[in-house]
């Protein structure tokens, strides 16, 4: 019996060659030593242990592996139909956050709906620019981790293009 969805991109998952594999879980965190981490675990008999080890792996990120991902994500956007004066109070909230704590803003989103993101992203970055630097920078690697894995949820189940709620990559 052939499997689909989930079953079957796990399957494809855990028989990629390793360079596959890790390509794939960059492009969910961009921590090297994560997906090295993650791929090195594999073969995985399901998606909750996929996702337990990927949890596992960004809980034990250094500082230096956490900056590593956080460089290499993008700020979060408004949906392209927002009204301009939108666009400008994000990118202005982008610009202030990103002076002050030196990496992009991330949020995981996947707790709301598309019309709520913006209210939310602009919610999170005022809340946040009142955190000290060592508090949000532990808040960023929880918000990374939910990105993570639902990004990697998204790629496990074979649409990983899909508008996946957070930072776009």
């Amino acid at each position: 019996m052939r499997r689909t969805g989930v079953a079957a991109g796990l399957e494809r998952f855990n028989d990629a060659p390793r360079e596959s594999a890790v390509a794939t879980l960059l492009a969910c965190c961009g921590s090297l030593r994560w997906a090295q981490r993650v791929a090195a675990h594999r073969p995985y008999p399901d998606l909750g242990s996929l996702l337990a080890a990927a949890d596992e792996a960004a809980y034990d990120l250094s500082p230096a592996d956490l900056g590593e991902a956080l460089a290499d994500e993008y700020p979060a956007g408004a949906q392209a139909d927002a009204p301009q004066a939108a666009h400008t109070a994000l990118a202005a909230a982008h610009a202030a956050y990103e002076s002050r704590f030196g990496h992009s803003f991330v949020i995981c989103l996947d707790a709301y709906r598309p019309d709520e993101y913006l209210d939310q992203i602009l919610a999170g970055i005022r809340t946040r620019l009142a955190h000290d630097p060592d508090d949000e920078r532990a808040v960023s690697a929880e918000e990374l981790r939910g990105l993570a894995r639902s990004r990697l949820t998204h790629a496990v189940a074979g649409h990983p293009e899909s508008g996946i709620a957070g930072t776009p990559r």
